[in-house]
């Protein structure tokens, strides 16, 4: 049997070819028997250039329906895909290259020059060109390859995808992602969400990350089904396409927008069958309003680059803000203490995952995949965790951002949710900075809803002392008109310890 992802989709592609894959904002329609046309001459025209199975190909392009066809190429001929973020500037993409070794870069054409001069350095073979309207050297190489091509065969451990985390810690580290990761997970979210042959994806993600290239993307495959592509999130467009859609992913900054405009109702959302959220915590705040504005619960669900997804709140069941659910089938999670020892109720500790959803390692770093796996194969996630009366788990915090307070541990969640409760505040986030005489000094950076109304730091303090105990309490606030995210929308607590650490000296 041929455990290739892509052979995998092949199975659920629908009966007939020209049923839709991809519609665009723009009204262009690729089909299902296109995308297999596509990919095929890919696949063939990159192997005509030495491509082998095993070589990575990095790609650093902005989303149109050909970057879809391009990684499902790579699938197939067994190459490992690398997508980049389009953020990376040149020192990143230096490191990347040089790390990676792949064979191919496939970049905007605009950075053609740059991947020139840092693939120079580092022996890079071949750099193919493709530009946000699918245009470029890659698709000309193709013109005239074959439509037929045999899938690769792979083994379940067999190398998929490396995605570079996001380096919070220190250098960036390379997951492999194998066959078998892809396929248990994307089958473990089909069972969980219940999905079928006629649901729409309304796809508004970047693709150069889990959540819109494995997620949204191989939902749509393993379906048969169809999705709306839209190259980026703008929320007026979301609002024209919401009435043909039946299900939409997005990170919580594209509730927030939705909810800031004023023709978003209930209406628009007659057809929708699903929200969900994720790739950072959702505000209750927002969880509540927006049930309220348009009738529909949003599913929040947790993941990570190294293990895709491994809980979700129900389809079928109570969906609780704050929470991200309870483990997906073939997943075992557990939270444990510093000692690892099994803790339950509302006990915070370090959430640990097990499953065929786990990567395979860090790429060239066995002592660091070693390190972050126990002796009984669980993966040591860094996030804090506990469990709810229901047995849901909420996600508390990192970690790397629990702040040491005078020896005690402060959990960052427990008060940004308490500060996103006083009026005025729309949104907060809790560091640790170093201080003389505590160690670490919590403080506070808020959001104000209104710039010209902002709460003063003691009115602020007085309510948190009303509930916290004195060690918890923010020993000051930071005003600023908005949090520094990546491009998933998760707040970079690295970059305001960086700006603020000598803010105590």
């Amino acid at each position: 049997m041929n455990h290739n992802i892509y052979s995998v989709f092949e199975q659920h592609f629908p009966a007939s070819a020209e049923d839709i894959f991809i519609e665009t904002a723009e009204g262009e329609l690729y089909s299902y028997a296109r995308l297999q046309q596509e990919v095929a001459r890919i696949a063939h025209s990159l192997s005509a250039m030495g491509i082998q199975k095993g070589d990575r190909v990095a790609v650093q392009v902005e989303k149109s329906p050909q970057v879809i066809f391009l990684y499902l190429a790579c699938l197939r001929a067994g190459f490992i895909y690398l997508p980049l973020n389009t953020a990376y500037t040149e020192a990143e993409l230096d490191f990347f290259v040089e790390n990676a070794e792949p064979a191919l870069v496939v970049c905007d054409p605009i950075s053609e020059v740059l991947f020139e001069r840092v693939g120079s350095k580092h022996g890079l073979q071949h750099i193919l060109s493709l530009d946000a309207n699918g245009r470029g050297s890659l698709i000309s190489a193709c013109e005239n390859a074959s439509t037929e091509f045999t899938t690769s065969a792979c083994e379940r451990n067999d190398i998929a995808v490396i995605l570079y985390t996001s380096g919070t810690t220190g250098r960036p580290k390379g997951a492999m992602i194998t066959h078998g990761n892809l396929a248990a997970n994307g089958r473990a979210l089909q069972q969980t969400w219940h999905w079928q042959q006629q649901d729409v994806l309304l796809h508004a993600l970047p693709i150069f990350h889990i959540h819109g290239l494995f997620v949204a993307c191989h939902n749509v495959l393993l379906g048969g089904s169809k999705m709306l592509f839209v190259a980026k999130f703008d929320a007026k467009t979301i609002l024209r396409l919401l009435p043909q859609a039946t299900v939409f992913m997005g990170v919580p900054t594209f509730y927030t927008r939705l909810l800031d405009q004023a023709d978003f109702n209930q209406s628009l959302c007659q057809n929708m069958r699903l929200f969900i959220s994720g790739s950072a915590p959702l505000l209750e705040q927002t969880f509540n309003e927006f049930k309220q504005r348009c009738g529909h619960t949003i599913l929040e669900r947790y993941g990570m680059t190294e293990t895709g997804m491994n809980t979700s709140n129900p389809v079928d069941g109570p969906r609780l803000a704050g929470t991200v659910g309870k483990p997906l089938p073939g997943v075992e999670a557990r939270i444990v203490d510093e000692h690892n020892h099994l803790l339950k109720n509302a006990d915070v500790g370090t959430l640990q995952v097990r499953g065929e959803n786990v990567f395979k390692g860090y790429w060239r770093l066995p002592e660091k995949t070693a390190e972050d796996f126990t002796s009984d194969g669980f993966f040591i996630t860094g996030d804090l965790a506990c469990y709810n009366e229901q047995g849901y788990i909420s996600i508390v915090g990192r970690n790397k951002d629990m702040v040491i307070s005078g020896g005690f541990n402060v959990y960052p969640k427990e008060i940004e949710l308490l500060l996103d409760e006083v009026a005025g505040i729309k949104e907060s986030a809790i560091i640790g900075l170093p201080h003389r005489d505590f160690g670490e000094a919590v403080t506070a950076v808020i959001i104000p809803e209104d710039m010209t109304q902002i709460p003063t730091e003691e009115q602020i303090i007085s309510q948190l002392k009303k509930t916290l105990a004195s060690y918890k309490v923010p020993k000051k606030i930071i005003v600023l008109e908005q949090l520094p995210r990546n491009s998933m929308g998760k707040v970079q607590k690295k970059t305001l310890r960086e700006n603020y650490r000598h803010l105590w000296d």
